[in-house]
Protein backbone atom coordinates (compact mmCIF):
# COMPACT_ATOMS: atom_id res chain seq x y z
CA UNK A 1 0.00 0.00 0.00
CA UNK A 2 1.31 3.67 -0.96
CA UNK A 3 0.48 7.15 0.41
CA UNK A 4 -0.59 9.28 -2.52
CA UNK A 5 -1.45 12.50 -2.46
CA UNK A 6 -3.92 13.86 -5.03
CA UNK A 7 -3.98 17.16 -6.24
CA UNK A 8 -6.97 19.02 -8.71
CA UNK A 9 -9.15 21.61 -8.38
CA UNK A 10 -12.07 19.84 -10.47
CA UNK A 11 -13.75 18.26 -6.96
CA UNK A 12 -15.25 15.15 -9.69
CA UNK A 13 -12.03 14.17 -10.82
CA UNK A 14 -10.12 14.55 -7.30
CA UNK A 15 -13.31 12.53 -5.48
CA UNK A 16 -12.85 9.78 -8.81
CA UNK A 17 -9.44 9.33 -7.93
CA UNK A 18 -8.94 8.89 -4.51
CA UNK A 19 -12.06 6.29 -4.23
CA UNK A 20 -10.56 4.24 -7.54
CA UNK A 21 -6.98 4.32 -5.59
CA UNK A 22 -8.01 3.83 -1.96
CA UNK A 23 -10.47 0.83 -3.70
CA UNK A 24 -7.15 -0.66 -4.53
CA UNK A 25 -6.00 -0.20 -1.53
CA UNK A 26 -3.81 2.74 -0.86
CA UNK A 27 -3.70 5.41 1.45
CA UNK A 28 -5.14 8.81 -0.04
CA UNK A 29 -5.31 12.37 0.84
CA UNK A 30 -6.85 15.40 -1.48
CA UNK A 31 -6.50 18.76 -1.85
CA UNK A 32 -7.85 21.52 -4.42
CA UNK A 33 -5.21 23.52 -5.53
CA UNK A 34 -1.35 23.40 -5.63
CA UNK A 35 -0.63 25.41 -2.50
CA UNK A 36 -2.51 23.32 -0.14
CA UNK A 37 -0.91 20.36 -1.94
CA UNK A 38 2.54 21.59 -1.50
CA UNK A 39 1.74 22.26 2.43
CA UNK A 40 0.58 18.37 2.76
CA UNK A 41 3.28 17.19 1.42
CA UNK A 42 5.92 19.39 3.26
CA UNK A 43 3.76 18.22 6.45
CA UNK A 44 3.99 14.66 5.71
CA UNK A 45 5.48 13.02 2.23
CA UNK A 46 3.50 10.96 0.18
CA UNK A 47 4.93 7.73 -2.27
CA UNK A 48 3.49 9.58 -5.41
CA UNK A 49 1.73 12.83 -6.40
CA UNK A 50 -0.86 12.86 -9.31
CA UNK A 51 -1.02 16.77 -10.11
CA UNK A 52 -3.58 19.32 -12.41
CA UNK A 53 -1.47 21.93 -14.29
CA UNK A 54 -4.26 24.60 -14.21
CA UNK A 55 -5.45 25.06 -10.63
CA UNK A 56 -5.73 28.28 -8.52
CA UNK A 57 -3.42 29.55 -5.84
CA UNK A 58 -0.69 27.87 -7.46
CA UNK A 59 -0.53 26.12 -10.59
CA UNK A 60 0.76 22.71 -11.21
CA UNK A 61 3.89 23.81 -13.51
CA UNK A 62 5.06 25.91 -10.04
CA UNK A 63 4.30 23.12 -8.10
CA UNK A 64 6.42 20.52 -9.70
CA UNK A 65 9.31 22.50 -9.69
CA UNK A 66 8.97 23.24 -5.70
CA UNK A 67 8.83 19.89 -5.04
CA UNK A 68 11.07 18.93 -7.15
CA UNK A 69 13.74 21.43 -5.57
CA UNK A 70 13.01 20.36 -2.22
CA UNK A 71 12.03 17.02 -2.67
CA UNK A 72 14.17 15.68 -5.95
CA UNK A 73 12.84 12.23 -5.30
CA UNK A 74 9.64 12.59 -5.67
CA UNK A 75 7.46 10.94 -8.41
CA UNK A 76 4.88 12.83 -10.02
CA UNK A 77 1.96 12.03 -12.45
CA UNK A 78 0.77 15.56 -14.23
CA UNK A 79 -2.63 16.01 -15.84
CA UNK A 80 -4.59 18.53 -17.74
CA UNK A 81 -7.29 19.22 -19.67
CA UNK A 82 -5.66 20.84 -22.13
CA UNK A 83 -4.63 24.33 -23.68
CA UNK A 84 -1.29 26.05 -23.16
CA UNK A 85 0.62 28.31 -21.31
CA UNK A 86 3.23 31.40 -22.60
CA UNK A 87 5.03 30.56 -25.71
CA UNK A 88 2.13 28.15 -27.02
CA UNK A 89 3.82 25.44 -24.79
CA UNK A 90 1.94 22.36 -24.25
CA UNK A 91 1.72 22.51 -20.27
CA UNK A 92 1.88 18.32 -20.25
CA UNK A 93 5.66 18.70 -22.56
CA UNK A 94 6.62 21.35 -19.86
CA UNK A 95 6.19 18.99 -16.49
CA UNK A 96 8.04 16.33 -18.50
CA UNK A 97 11.01 18.75 -18.61
CA UNK A 98 10.30 19.34 -14.92
CA UNK A 99 10.07 16.13 -13.38
CA UNK A 100 6.95 14.80 -13.83
CA UNK A 101 7.57 11.16 -14.55
CA UNK A 102 4.14 10.51 -16.58
CA UNK A 103 1.42 12.73 -17.99
CA UNK A 104 -2.08 12.31 -18.55
CA UNK A 105 -4.70 14.76 -20.66
CA UNK A 106 -8.33 15.23 -19.50
CA UNK A 107 -10.48 13.48 -19.85
CA UNK A 108 -8.20 9.69 -19.12
CA UNK A 109 -9.66 6.64 -18.47
CA UNK A 110 -8.99 5.74 -14.23
CA UNK A 111 -7.67 2.32 -15.67
CA UNK A 112 -4.85 4.25 -17.21
CA UNK A 113 -3.92 6.51 -14.03
CA UNK A 114 -4.53 3.05 -11.88
CA UNK A 115 -2.12 1.15 -14.09
CA UNK A 116 0.51 4.28 -13.50
CA UNK A 117 0.16 4.16 -10.04
CA UNK A 118 0.84 0.32 -9.76
CA UNK A 119 3.91 0.77 -11.78
CA UNK A 120 5.32 3.44 -10.36
CA UNK A 121 4.57 2.40 -6.34
CA UNK A 122 6.12 -1.31 -7.05
CA UNK A 123 9.18 0.58 -8.59
CA UNK A 124 9.73 2.66 -5.35
CA UNK A 125 8.76 -0.42 -2.85
CA UNK A 126 10.71 -3.20 -4.23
Amino acid sequence: MARILVVDDEEGIRTALCAALEHIGHEVVGAPDGEMGLRLYREKPTDLVILDIFMPEKEGLEAIMELKRDFPDVKIIAISGGGTVVGGWDPLTIAEHLGAVRTFTKPFALKEIIEAVRELVDVSTS
